[in-house]
């Protein structure tokens, strides 16, 4: 493979793209997923605010969002994502539509994280006087907050892949990049250099979620 023709400049831009697209993405999917991971876990049944409609009605939505492929997702939202920014194209274009297909799946990941919560740490907490604010800010989530960290980094890494599918649509980045030279233009040392930089940047991310875990878990 012969790499001197590849341009480094434009390879260390697309980096940067992909990271911003991911580091903004991933704020904005925490922001909104957990307190909806929350919400679904608190309205489910047998739980503190349980609520068979809202608990239905929030579940349909999870469900059709993440049923969607996010190829499909990222066309469906360009009117929506031109209204909310003002472009659908380049890394700005594409964080709402990335929001939308990973907040949902991390909102189910959450729930998952606190249903594995020991009923007694809640029963006791209760039993101690505490109100349901102080329950779930002071005892349930700190216990569910491995699998929390866990489940946001299978997000972090899930949207590295979103984020490389988003550059069918424009959005930039290395998946952009790799259509727009490796698949279109057929230069193979540019896919291969763009795969490699986001092999790197999911082991990252997955070495550092693994080390926040077992942080938190030892506390």
């Amino acid at each position: 493979m012969n790499v001197s023709n590849i341009d480094w400049s434009e390879i260390g831009q697309a980096t940067l793209d992909t990271l911003t697209m991911l580091g903004g993405s991933m704020v904005l999917t925490i922001a909104l997923g957990l307190p909806l991971g929350v919400i679904l876990f608190l309205t489910g049944k047998g739980q503190m605010l349980e609520n068979r409609v809202a608990n239905g009605l929030l579940s349909l939505l999870v469900n059709i969002l993440r049923s969607v492929p996010f190829v499909i997702l990222l066309v469906v939202m360009i009117p929506l994502t031109v209204a909310l920014v003002g472009t659908s194209l380049g890394v700005q274009g594409a964080i709402p539509p990335l929001v939308a297909g990973a907040a949902p799946f991390f909102a189910r990941l959450v729930e998952t994280a606190l249903r594995e919560v020991d009923k007694g740490v809640i029963e006791a907490s209760f039993a101690m006087g505490a109100r349901r604010r102080q329950v779930v800010l002071g005892a349930l989530l700190p216990e569910a907050m491995p699998g929390i960290i866990a489940a946001a980094t299978v997000t972090a890494i899930a949207l590295v892949s979103y984020t490389a599918m988003a550059g069918v649509v424009g959005a930039g980045g290395l998946g952009d990049l790799a259509i727009r030279f490796g698949y279109q233009r057929f230069q193979t040392d540019v896919m291969v250099v763009t795969v490699v930089l986001l092999l790197i940047l999911v082991q990252a991310l997955q070495m550092i979620g693994d080390t926040v875990v077992r942080r938190v878990s030892h506390r």
